[in-house]
């Protein structure tokens, strides 16, 4: 028993309460999905996006082109049949996409990507959609180096540079807008879950920084903050902590047992929400007008736990920064 009088077990249970609250609660009362803009309100904009493969990538590379975009999707390890797939729809549907490949972990892959995609604007780029992400579950301890390096260059790494490959040519049109797809859980967290919550909250701060920093070249950030979606991450994470569990050194794991137990098996994680959520949101904020876009948007028909926190957040920089040299750009992103 802990000082408090409650098991270990008894907090894992709560953990899980807590992830079945976030991923599968009912919509509130009153509350509505994100609404797409007009077929065609994307018209003329040029999108790129990362992690195009499955999940909101595949999704939004899709519903973004059906608005009118010309979107370049990307994704790593070329040829593979999701891009042959990917490039087939787009064929039937006459819809504007065109498969780069991108590893977000690679600087020369992210440079030769970025290129060939200027190259074929024009050198010009509206928008970037950082969504390439991973989860790998498990306690701290057990993230070993090999797993805590992939979360970051994948989660945290894989993002800066996509934005420092794409920023020159959006700096010098004076506008631009990076999407950085979070999490809830880069405001909260939730025991077990390894690093994801900690790549995703250094993602947050990146991205305000960012936000603040770029908004005298008229760039702007949007930070999207999903709650639980059923998409292929939950797969990939399961595998992902399967191999974890099979390096690490038995002892470790039985110091952890609630944890560790389950570790490499299937989770059905998501619940029943519209992944379509997420692509909505990001086009419904690509269609304001420049100067009214967020810079978060916490998207799922549940709890949002982390309301709470970008309040109280956006409150504490804008007394911080208030009466600052800095102050014009911070009220422009905050207000």
């Amino acid at each position: 028993m802990t000082k408090q009088g409650v098991s270990r077990r008894q907090m894992i249970g709560g953990s899980a309460a807590v992830m079945g609250a976030m991923s599968g609660a009912p919509k509130a009362l009153g509350e509505t999905s994100p609404q797409a803009p007009a077929p065609g309100a994307l018209e003329g904009k040029t999108i790129l996006i990362t992690g195009t493969a499955s999940g909101f990538g595949r999704l939004g590379a899709e519903h973004y082109a059906r608005l009118g975009a010309r979107v370049f999707a990307t994704m790593r390890n070329l040829p593979r049949p999701e891009a042959e797939e990917l490039v087939q729809l787009a064929s039937d549907e006459d819809l504007s996409i065109e498969v780069v490949e991108i590893d977000v972990m690679s600087d020369e892959s992210v440079a030769a990507g970025v290129a060939t995609v200027l190259e074929r604007t024009g050198g010009t780029l509206d928008v970037l959609i950082n969504n390439a992400g991973i989860g790998l579950g498990g306690p701290m301890e057990v993230q070993d180096m090999e797993a805590t390096k992939l979360l970051f260059e994948t989660n945290v790494f894989g993002p800066h540079r996509m934005a420092r490959a794409v920023l020159p040519a959006m700096r010098a049109a004076g506008k631009g807008q990076i999407f950085q797809v979070s999490s809830q859980l880069g405001r909260v967290i939730v025991p077990g879950l390894g690093h994801y919550s900690p790549t995703k909250f250094a993602l947050e701060a990146l991205s305000e920084g960012m936000a603040y920093e770029l908004a005298a070249h008229g760039i702007e950030v949007t930070i999207i903050q999903p709650g639980g979606y059923p998409t292929k991450i939950w797969e990939k994470s399961t595998a992902r902590a399967a191999a974890l569990k099979a390096r690490t050194p038995q002892e470790l794991l039985d110091a952890y047992p609630e944890m560790t137990a389950g570790m490499g098996e299937p989770s059905s994680g998501g619940g029943s929400t519209d992944p379509m959520d997420i692509p909505r949101a990001i086009a419904e904020i690509i269609a304001m007008p420049r100067g009214t876009r967020p810079l978060r948007r916490p998207v799922h028909p549940g709890n949002k736990p982390q309301e709470t926190i970008n309040e109280v957040s956006r409150e504490t920089q804008l007394a911080m920064l208030g009466g600052s040299p800095w102050a014009p750009a911070v009220k422009d992103v905050l207000d």
